[in-house]
C-alpha cells in the first residue's frame, strides 16, 4: 500500500489469496489445500510485512469458521490445537518472505516441500498436545505422527501444486500487465 492507497498490485495479491483460501470450502480430497501456498505467496508478495501475516491468516480463519460450522453444527472460532495450526501458517509466511522474494522453481519446491513439513510438524504436535486423543509420552506423540502419515502426501501434493500454480499464474499475469510485478 502506497500513502493509503490500494494499489493494483495489492489488491490483485489480496484477491488471489483469498480465492485460494475460500477454494477450501469446495470438496477436495482431506489435507489436499491451498494453504500452505497463500501463506507462501503472501509472504513473498505481499510488500508490507503486517498484510503478508495479516491478509493470509485472517483468509484461513475466515474459511475456517465456515468449514468449522460445516463440522460442528455451530460457529466455533478456535478449535482446539489452532495456536499450533495458525502458528505453523505464520512460520510458513515468514519462509515465503525470506525464501521466496526471487523466484525460481528450485527454490520454490524446496520451499514449498519445507512449508509441508513445518504444517506437519506443528499442527500434529499441537494435536497431540491438546486433543486429548494421545497419551502425554513420547509414545503418544509418536503415535499422533503415525496416525498423520497417511494425510502428508495429500500436504505434499496440496502444497506443491497449488504453490507452483499461483505463483507461476502470478508471473504470467505480471508479465503481461507490469504494475503488478514485485521489486
Amino acid at each position: 500500500m502506497n500513502h493509503g492507497k490500494i494499489t493494483l498490485q495489492f489488491a490483485v495479491i489480496t484477491a488471489l489469496v483469498l480465492m485460494l483460501a475460500f477454494s477450501r470450502l469446495l470438496p477436495h480430497p482431506f489435507n489436499f489445500s491451498p494453504v500452505a501456498a497463500l501463506a507462501l505467496f503472501g509472504g513473498a508478495r505481499y510488500k508490507s510485512r503486517f498484510s503478508a501475516y495479516l491478509i493470509p491468516l485472517a483468509a484461513v480463519w475466515i474459511s475456517d469458521l465456515f468449514l468449522n460450522y460445516a463440522f460442528f453444527g455451530r460457529l466455533v472460532a478456535f478449535y482446539d490445537g489452532a495456536f499450533f495450526t495458525y502458528l505453523a501458517f505464520a512460520l510458513i509466511v515468514m519462509l515465503g518472505s525470506v525464501a521466496l522474494r526471487k523466484l525460481s522453481p528450485g527454490r520454490l519446491l524446496v520451499t514449498s516441500l519445507s512449508a509441508s513439513v513445518i504444517f506437519f510438524l506443528i499442527s500434529n504436535f499441537g494435536v497431540w498436545l491438546s486433543g486429548g486423543l494421545y497419551p502425554l509420552t513420547g509414545g503418544g506423540l509418536a503415535a499422533c505422527y503415525a496416525a498423520a502419515v497417511p494425510f502428508f502426501r495429500n500436504t505434499l501434493a496440496g502444497d506443491l501444486i497449488y504453490g507452483f500454480a499461483i505463483f507461476y499464474l502470478y508471473e504470467l499475469v505480471a508479465n503481461r500487465f507490469p504494475a503488478l510485478k514485485t521489486a
